[in-house]
């Protein structure tokens, strides 16, 4: 059995007014609670059906069952294709899967989000903490890269796909970034921040 993250999008200072020892038995309940609606989908948003709940979402990616294999392997493509991917494309999708799974190049400078480093405060076992005020910066070199996302199917084709492991295609490449798209979307839409739980 591999790692999990759940994805979530959170009000902060609703996460942030509970005690801090409160905070991850919080977000658990938020992640694997009853709250939502009993139809989850397999692909999508999940709300909390109670109106008094409404200050998270849960977000299930595309083919991923709860797994970070998919988001490691994305990272792992994406390691081999950008060499070949036109200048700008590849500065704004370093930037955006470096904030979010990808975590950059080892000893290569100048390829990650440069996001200023914010140590988690929440004491949460948390793969992702991304506060509201990030989220904008985020969304905005998603916008940049989503139009020109077709520009990397043949460098993928050619440099990343594989029969190994998870994200073995360009498609399930795009549909990855897509998913990650929409959780940053909506959570600058609501002025919320993104966490991603370990499980």
């Amino acid at each position: 059995m591999g790692m999990g993250m759940v994805t979530l999008i959170v009000d902060w200072p609703r996460v942030e007014a509970a005690a801090p020892g409160a905070r991850e038995e919080l977000l658990i309940d938020a992640a694997f609670g009853a709250a939502y609606s009993s139809d989850r989908p397999e692909h999508g948003w999940s709300w909390p059906a109670q109106p008094d709940e409404q200050w998270y979402g849960r977000y299930a990616f595309r083919h991923a069952l709860g797994s970070y294999k998919p988001h490691f392997w994305a990272g792992h493509r994406w390691d081999h294709v950008r060499d070949f991917v036109e200048p700008t494309v590849r500065r704004a999708l370093d930037l955006f899967s470096d904030a979010l799974f990808w975590h950059g190049l080892e000893g290569t400078a100048g390829v990650g989000s440069e996001l200023p480093e914010r140590l988690c405060t929440w004491e949460a076992d948390l793969l992702l903490w991304r506060p509201p005020d990030q989220v904008p910066l985020i969304a905005a070199w998603w916008r940049h890269a989503e139009p020109r996302l077709e520009l990397l199917r043949k460098p993928f084709g050619r440099h990343a796909a594989d029969t190994d492991g998870w994200i073995n295609t360009f498609d399930a490449f795009a549909d990855l970034l897509a998913d990650w798209g929409e959780v940053v979307t909506e959570a600058e839409r609501r002025g919320w921040g993104i966490v991603g739980l370990r499980c």
